[in-house]
């Protein structure tokens, strides 16, 4: 017998209570995660890098990420948790604090290595609780609004970053960006957990078998529609990450602007375009969601296909003007997908597996994805002499997520049926 799924006007205040403190968290998270960013150039110079040590740096934070994302999936499928993510979010704090003590390649490596391990806890898990507070009919919606903490998040980071870059205190942008973790991490204190598959009406079947098995676990890796999802993603975040640890410099560079206006820019852009894009691509996924079971998919395909063309304008064409509408319309279409990518995956695998899902694809994108994207496009840019050269390979890329996306869209036509 199915337990019956809470009362809204009893749980409704409560639900968005948390989703608000859970947005706020993961806005300190892509803060955290992009001020690097923001002072690569003088960190750069300080401790004597070049390009290729640069991207090396962004994919530290991603090692530490993408490595533990499975562990943090299993665990959370597992145990409470409420204190997996408390712990998460204390230690990419300290960690982000600690990155502006570094004194050569090795410390900061290390460092920012632990910084993706704190994010992969919260970041992993998150997602999983929140569809525990939320009925399927405003599910995309809820975890669209978490999502929009990324584009906000990044752009703060960029705009702290791109102030102490100009005065050549790279150091002090980290302090300032991990303090604000320390004192909200505590809020979750205050949070009560909600049983698993509680939303949907099915906490009384998630709890006779709440911990999955291995072997469940791996059963995903023979969802056909789930890997589609997965390496399509892994495309978009390829893209997506080496815009985000490049874009500044790119515009410093080959457009000539100065280092300060090009992260200020870069971060209006991102928070603008990164706003409008989720929304939309949130509420359009809504829609289109009630009219066909293919409906975040379309969104997802669509997106990455329009992004093409636009990205690969913004990164050739020669007037600095045109190249940041360009880049701007680039992150709006990136973005469009960013809500309907989770609920989709919550829609193919089984309520109990959900954060292992969540885990699983959050370690193919990023080991394939912007793990390897920033130092590849490092590689190329000092091979060429040539960051305009480096970047040149992410709009092919994106095709190839393009066309991964819209087989997942065919293989959606039918509802899929998804057991507890």
């Amino acid at each position: 017998m199915r337990s019956p799924s809470p009362s809204p006007l009893s749980s409704s205040a409560a639900a968005w209570c948390a989703l608000a403190l859970l947005t706020g968290l993961n806005l300190l998270n892509y803060l955290d995660r992009y001020v690097m960013s923001a002072v690569l150039a003088p960190l750069q110079g300080d401790l004597r890098l070049d390009d290729a040590d640069g991207g090396a740096l962004a994919s530290a934070f991603m090692l530490g990420y993408f490595l533990t994302a499975p562990v943090f999936g299993y665990l959370g499928d597992r145990f409470p948790r409420k204190y997996l993510m408390l712990g998460g979010v204390l230690v990419w704090s300290l960690a982000t604090v600690g990155s502006g003590l570094a004194q050569n390649f090795a410390q900061l490596f290390a460092i920012r290595v632990v910084v993706g391990v704190g994010e992969a806890c919260f970041v992993i898990i998150s997602p999983s609780w929140i569809s525990d507070l939320f009925a399927k009919t405003r599910r995309n919606t809820a975890i669209t609004l978490f999502y929009v903490a990324i584009p906000f998040g990044s752009a703060v980071g960029f705009a702290i970053g791109g102030w102490f870059a100009q005065r050549g205190e790279w150091r002090d942008a980290f302090f300032w960006a991990g303090l604000p973790g320390l004192l909200l991490a505590l809020s979750l204190l205050m949070l009560r957990e909600p049983l698993r598959g509680e939303a949907d009406g099915l906490a009384g079947e998630v709890t006779r078998h709440p911990k999955p098995a291995l072997r469940e676990v791996a059963g995903l890796l023979l969802n056909g529609p789930y890997h589609l999802l997965a390496w399509g993603y892994t495309a978009q975040v390829f893209a997506i990450g080496a815009f985000g640890v490049w874009g500044p410099k790119f515009l410093y560079l080959v457009h000539g602007l100065s280092l300060g206006h090009a992260n200020a820019i870069f971060g209006e852009m991102l928070a603008g375009a990164g706003l409008f894009g989720t929304l939309a691509g949130g509420f359009i996924a809504t829609g289109l969601r009630k009219r066909t079971p293919a409906g975040y998919a379309w969104v997802m395909a669509l997106s990455i296909f329009l992004a093409i063309p636009v990205s690969f304008f913004a990164l050739t064409v020669g007037d600095a003007t045109y190249s940041l509408i360009g880049l701007g319309f680039s992150m709006f279409f990136l973005f469009l997908p960013t809500g309907p990518i989770t609920s989709q995956i919550f829609e193919i695998v089984p309520v109990h597996l959900r954060a292992s899902a969540i885990a699983l694809c959050t370690f193919i994108i990023h080991l394939f994805g912007d793990f390897s994207s920033p130092p590849l496009v490092g590689a190329v840019s000092d091979a060429t002499r040539s960051l305009q050269k480096g970047v040149l390979i992410l709009p092919a890329v994106l095709l190839i997520g393009a066309v991964l996306w819209s087989l997942l869209v065919r293989s959606l036509r039918e509802p899929l049926k998804v057991e507890a």
